[in-house]
């Protein structure tokens, strides 16, 4: 081993400060919506299983992390029960996970109970699939976490982390996050609902109430979608140094650093070229013919590319509605990971607002992540449904119910054109309840969509506030 077990100790006591009871000042106090989650998956798991933290660079994983280890010791856990360690640490990766593991075993004071691992950058790791696997199987007393912002999950071996890991995505920012980080005073009502669901049973008094609470919440949804919801981005007050932080700390190192690590990507222009083509197209159903045709490249090594991506957490991928061979042939619906990476990226600028394609294209990206953290461990699958030249955004399945969402974010009223494509899945499927995603507060209120045999209630329901209320049922 190329250092002693006293010398990795010497760096273990550097990210484990507890060891000598004193604690960071810089730790926020505020907390995400996924903090209760991972608490109670570490301290009291429902089933025997480690946990995996999967998001993008910078979203907030560690402080995540650290906020669970302090609420340990808050509620008396043995400090030195405790191992936090990071696979970022270029020592700490060439020694290896077991050497890491071994020192600390040798070193620490003797303890009785219960061993909290928390790992960060598990995919550092060489075979770090099958350590965890084991761990789980065979180390009862042992309560382990490990995070991974590229996590390599098509490579070989995922198939033995079945029934052995809990996995908690944890998305960027939500709009309601992204107020409570920045300390903004929205002064909610103490009547507001908590979801979107009541409000299909709301008065017209409380709608109207509503409506007013959400027209003070455009300005700051503006500004989130140009900062982005990565805490550190969030936090920049001045938008063209958020942007520049989001595509230099986040972006560039992801595709210039991870990929090459993680899955040996070589050709980082072709790389580049690729993400930015989905940038432009933020939103959109794929054609991977006319991407490959416009760049130039082999169709092999675009979806090489684009599972990377999405293994990265750059990105989400939307099947089409439906089953067997028609769907699998059928194209892809690509969002990017927030709303802020294409603006970036495409160096938009605040000119975002003004642009309304673009705006409408960000907020459409910001409603998926808002639908997919909301309904992700209690939906079977997220798609989109299209049907000749008719089209429903995005669909939740949840508990047997198909839940479309379709974005119109325009000024002004809602036509028979904008309700086509919802109509059309109404009439083809049982759906109980949708929603109309607007930029307009004067068509905010409820619809009924008619069909030959059911009918349907549609809320119509500005972008801010559907954001808002996602993000507030997530709690």
């Amino acid at each position: 081993m190329i250092v002693s077990s006293s010398e990795l100790f010497l760096i273990l006591r550097q990210y484990n400060p507890w060891w000598n009871q004193t604690r960071p000042s810089d730790l926020p106090a505020w907390r995400r919506a996924a903090f209760d989650e991972l608490r109670t998956w570490i301290s009291n798991p429902p089933a025997p299983r480690a946990v995996l933290l999967s998001g993008a660079r910078q979203v907030g994983k560690t402080t995540l992390i650290l906020q669970v280890i302090y609420s340990l010791l808050d509620a008396g856990v043995d400090p030195n029960s405790i191992l936090y360690t990071t696979f970022d640490h270029p020592i700490l990766k060439i020694v290896g996970l077991e050497n890491v593991l071994n020192a600390w075993q040798e070193l620490r004071p003797k303890t009785d109970g219960i061993e909290y691992l928390l790992i960060d950058e598990i995919q550092n790791v060489p075979d770090w699939q099958v350590w965890l696997k084991h761990q789980v199987d065979f180390q009862k007393a042992r309560r382990i976490a490990v995070t991974g912002s590229s996590l390599p999950l098509v490579t070989e071996g995922l198939e033995s982390g079945v029934g052995r890991w809990h996995t908690i995505r944890l998305s960027t920012l939500s709009f309601r996050e992204y107020l409570q980080i920045k300390h903004i005073d929205i002064s909610v009502p103490q009547n507001i609902a908590r979801s979107l669901v009541p409000l299909f049973d709301a008065t017209a008094g409380e709608l109207l109430q509503l409506a007013e609470f959400g027209q003070g919440l455009v300005a700051h949804f503006h500004s989130y979608l140009l900062r982005g919801g990565f805490p550190q981005t969030s936090l920049t007050e001045d938008i063209s140094t958020a942007q520049k932080l989001l595509r230099e700390d986040i972006v560039d190192k992801v595709l210039k650093r991870d990929m090459t690590a993680l899955f040996g990507v070589r050709r980082v222009l072709e790389l580049e070229k690729t993400f930015v083509y989905l940038c432009m197209h933020d939103g959109g159903i794929l054609d991977l013919a006319k991407l490959c045709e416009n760049l130039e490249l082999k169709k092999a090594t675009v979806t090489k590319f684009i599972d990377y991506l999405e293994a990265c957490n750059l990105i989400y991928k939307l099947a089409p509605y439906g089953y067997g061979k028609e769907v699998l042939r059928a194209k892809y619906k690509i969002y990017l990971a927030d709303a802020a990476i294409s603006g970036s990226v495409l160096l938009k600028g605040k000119s975002l607002i003004e642009d309304q394609v673009r705006l409408g294209s960000a907020v459409e990206t910001a409603l998926f992540k808002h639908v997919f953290t909301r309904y992700y461990q209690v939906s079977v699958g997220f798609s989109y449904w299209r049907k000749k030249d008719s089209e429903v955004d995005i669909i939740a399945e949840v508990g047997g119910d198909i839940i479309p969402f379709e974005v119109k974010y325009k000024t002004g009223p809602i036509d028979s054109r904008d309700l086509r494509g919802l109509k059309l899945l109404c009439e083809h499927k049982r759906i109980s309840r949708g929603y109309i995603v607007t930029g307009d507060y004067s068509e905010f209120g409820r619809i009924i969509i008619k069909g030959q045999k059911s009918a349907t209630p549609i809320l119509k329901v500005p972008a801010p506030l559907a954001c808002y209320l996602l993000s507030q049922s997530e709690v």
